[in-house]
């Protein structure tokens, strides 16, 4: 039975959450691999709206299993408070799984990411502020606290001693702040350690022994493929591994185990906080598109950017990730439109570019070249079959997938959980 990978294709909010809950029925396993607390997925259960920002949308599912995997940094606070919130709406919360090596997100993280983006002032990149970039940096650094140094204390002491040493010093000396001290930080952390100790276990070997028996295993990635700090808009990107290949390093399950790639991307784009965006509206287009697609951020409220589709971008996470299926999300939001651009290459300085340029600036500088579709006016809602679909809403997903180099498999046409067109199965 296969591990599936669900990756981000733009710049997130791309509605991954749906698709996890989609395999809902047929998966044993659900794994968040990557980020924090900084990125949320809206699932919508029988008219019932969740909003989940660090736990995987799996734990949704009666009976699925949801693990957090290593590779994600973990706000002990926000873990526990969403888990509450879940419990007091009738959700069964004990089957999570927490890694014994993930990051832990404590709170000179979180004052260091704010004084810091306030310090870039015009620069700024754009974060949430919730502490995952410092944690993150903590982890190369090897200053890092793991979730299993909460269950020794003189090892938690040593490592949050260590960590503040020259945390301090930035905190006093540049950004004019007051000293944190060991002990509230040991405190705080230690106050979780009890009801999290039942949780934490070796989640690499647990997830192999799964996939050994046939178990199915989708692992769930953070934010997505133009986000990822090797192949995203470098430096406006996350903290993370947020493609396919993060959800090995993220979870202790090799590469080879991993037998589908599904990349989940909008039938228009967006994206939040700093950074190029070629296909960008600024016009009553773009205002539309936002409040039609309630175009909001999950876990900041921010107001998403708003644009056409981009193909070469949607070519080049294909290609990145290994993508082998498309969900495309939102596709009634364009219901209405006389017209639709899509973004077929880019314009940089008179060149062509038919691909993502590799030069960071040349993409900031990139200029779309639209080819428009003409729309359509009917409610597509209540389509179940690509056939139930008017004939320019076929023909413009049927263009989208030969621009975007693999098929796409499963058309989202409304917010619910059974809005979707399923041309081919995902297991």
């Amino acid at each position: 039975m296969p591990g599936i990978v669900i990756v981000g294709v733009q710049w997130g909010d791309e509605g991954k959450g749906k698709a996890t809950d989609l395999l809902g029925d047929r998966t044993d396993w659900v794994v968040k691999f990557n980020g924090g607390n900084n990125a949320g997925h809206t699932v919508v259960i029988g008219g019932e709206k969740y909003a989940l920002h660090l736990l995987p949308s799996g734990i949704l599912s009666p009976g699925v299993n949801a693990v957090i995997g290593n590779g994600v940094v973990i706000d002990l606070e926000v873990l526990f408070a969403e888990l509450d919130a879940l419990s007091a709406r009738g959700i069964d919360v004990s089957r999570l799984k927490v890694s014994a090596n993930a990051h832990v997100i404590t709170h000179y993280h979180r004052t260091l990411d704010k004084v810091t983006e306030r310090f870039l002032g015009k620069r700024q990149i754009g974060t949430t502020g919730r502490g995952i970039g410092p944690a993150y940096a903590d982890k190369i650094n090897r200053v890092g606290i793991r979730i299993q140094d909460l269950f020794d204390e003189s090892i938690l002491r040593q490592k949050v001693e260590a960590a503040l040493d020259q945390k301090n010093h930035l905190l006093v000396k540049i950004f004019n702040r007051r000293a944190i001290t060991p002990e509230e930080i040991v405190e705080d952390l230690l106050s979780y350690a009890e009801r999290l100790k039942p949780m934490v276990c070796d989640t690499g070997l647990l997830l192999n022994q799964a996939l050994d028996k046939g178990d199915v295993v989708v692992f769930e990635g953070g934010q997505a493929t133009m986000l990822d700090v090797d192949h995203g808009t470098y430096p406006f990107v996350t903290s993370s591994s947020a493609t396919a290949g993060g959800a090995s390093t993220g979870s202790g399950v090799g590469p080879g185990r991993l037998d589908r790639i599904v990349g989940i991307v909008k039938a228009y784009t967006t994206r939040v906080g700093a950074g190029p965006f070629p296909t960008e509206l600024f016009d009553e287009s773009g205002e539309w598109l936002r409040k039609t697609g309630f175009e909001y951020g999950t876990t900041t409220g921010r107001l998403r950017r708003t644009g056409w589709y981009d193909a070469p971008i949607t070519r080049y996470a294909t290609r990145v990730n290994g993508i082998t299926d498309l969900v495309m999300t939102k596709l009634d939001v364009l219901t209405g439109l006389d017209e639709i651009p899509v973004c077929v290459a880019y314009d940089v300085d008179g060149v062509r570019f038919d691909e993502v340029p590799v030069n960071q600036t040349d993409f900031h500088h990139a200029k779309p070249i639209y080819e428009v579709f003409p729309g359509w006016k009917e409610d597509i809602t209540g389509a179940r079959t690509f056939e139930d679909l008017p004939q320019n809403a076929q023909d413009y997903v049927l263009a989208l997938e030969k621009m975007s180099g693999t098929r796409i498999s499963v058309i989202g046409v409304g917010p619910g959980r059974d809005a979707v067109i399923v041309r081919h199965d995902l297991v």
